[in-house]
């Protein structure tokens, strides 16, 4: 069900653009998501920048389902630091953050504070937009980074949309947080323009995303929308302030 998340990941802030011609990918080595990308008739430009080489060599020669992508003429494949070729590069519509969790000591958790996102507003263009994965999202575990990156996020822009959906493979709910400078983009869509746009837009048809479905994934429960109405967390390097997710792991009890 990786497509699922890929989708959800890709196409709302895609479709909620009036026209995304430029694309920066950070992370996603796998190609699933420059493949949701690049099915968008109006983009133009895709950035795809992942750290880990053997991971998009293996995935370039092994899964058929993103040759397409890795083959198009659109995308332009980095192996280095995501962060590091943002901050020389600029003007892209869409930016999308296909990160690793923010894992204690891992290479990512400093990706997901303000100083990260400041840097991320002044590479959009006028009107564009930011999405990133936000972690599990779950009941039990929403509060612990989906709701304090949503926070993060609205210390550094003034727009900002939390949305979630099961993603079975993951084991749980998963979020994602998008966010805009300019709120006119940010108004969502109707089940109707969502359909539209699809149609108008994207090569092939979504396995999972349409008008109605794309509607329930905004569509949070209770006690998601208290959580989020009363997190204060902000993240920050300078602050220190960071919020860790932990692999629940498994544990399988031995025949006898």
């Amino acid at each position: 069900d990786e497509f699922v998340y890929h989708e959800c990941l890709v196409h709302p802030a895609l479709l909620a653009h009036p026209n995304p011609k430029s694309v920066y990918i950070g992370g996603g080595g796998e190609g699933s998501t420059a493949r949701e990308v690049l099915r968008h008739s109006t983009v133009e430009r895709c950035v795809m920048v992942d750290i880990d080489k053997d991971v998009v060599h293996f995935c370039r020669e092994h899964l058929p389902e993103n040759t397409e992508a890795f083959n198009d003429p659109r995308l332009e494949l980095i192996i280095d630091d995501a962060k590091a070729v943002l901050e020389k590069q600029a003007g892209f519509d869409v930016i999308i953050m296909d990160l690793d969790d923010p894992l204690e000591g891992g290479p990512c958790y400093q990706l997901y504070t303000t100083e990260f996102y400041k840097m991320i507003k002044s590479k959009l263009n006028p009107g564009g937009i930011f999405v990133t994965q936000s972690g599990a999202a779950g009941i039990k575990m929403h509060q612990t980074v989906w709701s304090p990156v949503h926070n993060t996020l609205r210390a550094v822009f003034p727009s900002v949309a939390a949305y979630s959906q099961a993603v079975y493979s993951f084991l749980d709910e998963w979020g994602w947080n998008m966010a805009s400078s300019d709120e006119s983009v940010m108004a969502q869509l109707t089940p109707q323009q969502v359909d539209e746009r699809i149609a108008q837009r994207i090569k092939g048809e979504l396995k999972f995303l349409d008008g109605q479905s794309y509607v329930g994934i905004f569509s949070l429960s209770k006690q998601h929308r208290q959580t989020l109405a009363k997190e204060t967390r902000v993240l920050s390097l300078e602050n220190k302030s960071f919020s860790f997710m932990h692999s629940q792991g498994l544990c399988v009890a031995e025949n006898k």
